[in-house]
């Protein structure tokens, strides 16, 4: 009694707040104290339901808020369309077209595919492709030489590099991953004799080349002594070329055109514009050592008119080109800037793409340096082509055998080579 009146007194105290019922456990009992009589009552509670979260909660479902590919890849098994009555009709993808597209997302991790059929490798590429795969920095190279590896020219048989620079300073490395090239212009691009790409042509993977257009390329005499070494004495290299573009070249002299007397399967040559001291002597050598003649007209081998990019990759090319046009497009709000350098009479840099026209200054200064071989039937003939006297020819073919001879004679002075020279094929 004492403790009800204890409690009682308590609660009547503080009735002013609202505490909610009081449970007392007694004697292994629990109670629940009656504020409003002041008395205890050993009931069995109701307890209250358990809830984790507040009403105010809302839940929202984690797939709206995931990014394209993750909803891409829901929808990319159903093929939908529209029936003749307009409504939407979805068809499952076949089991191929399954695979093909998760193994062109990841191109990158196939080991090898040395082996593979062809016709499926060429679904997969376009695939990989169509992705922008072969652009990604590290994994488009990986992905990129595993087709390289195993198909060879079928990836790319030509290519076509005029007058852009910038994408091989910026793709070099997969361009020298291509492999069986028979046809590659490197015209305009201004490289010089150091550049890595001309060293790479020397290479066994680059040996199948047949029209290499080197045309305004800044090439000197030690540029085509470096070409031409393993040609000249390991007899590997650019061994299998037939026409050869070298026009535009001031820096090439008498002594660079020597070093391509060892292209003896070369058709056609474009010399133009070279910086020859005597150009009588040196079309009277090159008819002379190896048989070609030159021509009084323009030839079609140098219009640059057959030059084009062959191939699988030849969609990706363009993607590496208008990838790099896409990074420069922000340097046009630089006019400002420009303008103000203007202004104040300070120099800037030129930014503007020098483009290269086919028709030099300089080659109609020097004249049409370029030649053929007249018993090749691979080789386009002149555009017009003068008929000779038969006296003339039968002259010349005496004097090539009579300078033959002399050749012969000579033989071993010219396989001597020179410091440079070995220095140069310890390099390989």
């Amino acid at each position: 009694q004492s403790w009800s009146r204890g409690m009682s007194y308590c609660l009547n105290s503080e009735s002013h707040l609202d505490t909610g019922p009081i449970y007392v456990r007694e004697n292994g009992k629990l109670h629940m104290v009656n504020q409003g009589a002041g008395g205890v009552h050993s009931v069995t509670p109701k307890t209250r339901p358990f809830s984790l979260f507040s009403r105010s909660f809302s839940v929202e479902l984690c797939m709206n808020r995931e990014d394209d590919r993750a909803r891409r890849q829901r929808t990319d098994h159903f093929i939908f369309t529209y029936t003749k009555e307009g409504n939407l009709r979805y068809s499952a993808k076949s089991l191929f077209s399954l695979v093909l597209g998760y193994i062109s997302d990841n191109v990158d991790h196939i080991d090898s595919l040395i082996g593979f059929p062809e016709q499926i490798a060429e679904k997969l590429f376009s695939a990989a492709e169509a992705r922008q795969k072969f652009t990604e920095p590290v994994t488009g190279l990986r992905a990129l030489q595993k087709f390289t590896e195993a198909y060879g020219g079928l990836v790319l048989c030509s290519l076509c590099l005029r007058n852009r620079y910038l994408v091989i300073s910026e793709k070099l490395e997969e361009i020298k991953s291509f492999r069986e090239l028979t046809c590659l212009d490197l015209s305009c691009c201004k490289l010089g004799d150091e550049h890595e790409l001309l060293e790479h042509l020397t290479k066994e993977a680059l040996s199948s080349v047949k029209r290499l257009l080197l045309k305004d390329n800044s090439l000197s005499d030690a540029g085509l002594r470096r070409m031409t070494a393993p040609v000249r004495v390991l007899k590997k290299g650019l061994e299998n070329l037939l026409v050869l573009d070298l026009s535009c070249n001031p820096k090439i002299t008498d002594v660079g055109i020597g070093y391509l007397l060892s292209f003896k399967k070369l058709n056609c040559l474009d010399i133009s514009g070279a910086g020859l001291k005597d150009v009588d002597a040196v079309i009277k050598r090159l008819q002379t050592q190896i048989g070609l003649v030159h021509s009084k007209v323009p030839l079609k081998e140098f219009d640059h008119s057959n030059c084009k990019t062959e191939g699988w990759a030849e969609q990706t090319v363009l993607q590496w080109e208008q990838a790099i046009m896409e990074a420069m497009k922000p340097q046009d709000n630089l006019r400002s800037r420009v303008a103000t350098l203007h202004f104040y009479g300070k120099t800037h840099r030129i930014k503007e793409v020098v483009k290269c026209t086919l028709v030099e200054p300089e080659t109609k200064a020097s004249g049409n340096l370029q030649f053929y071989k007249e018993n090749v039937q691979n080789c386009h003939l002149p555009l017009k082509k003068e008929v000779a006297g038969s006296h003339e020819l039968k002259n010349n073919k005496k004097r090539a055998l009579s300078e033959q001879e002399r050749e012969r004679t000579s033989k071993q002075k010219h396989l001597c080579l020179t410091v440079e020279d070995w220095d140069l094929l310890n390099t390989y």
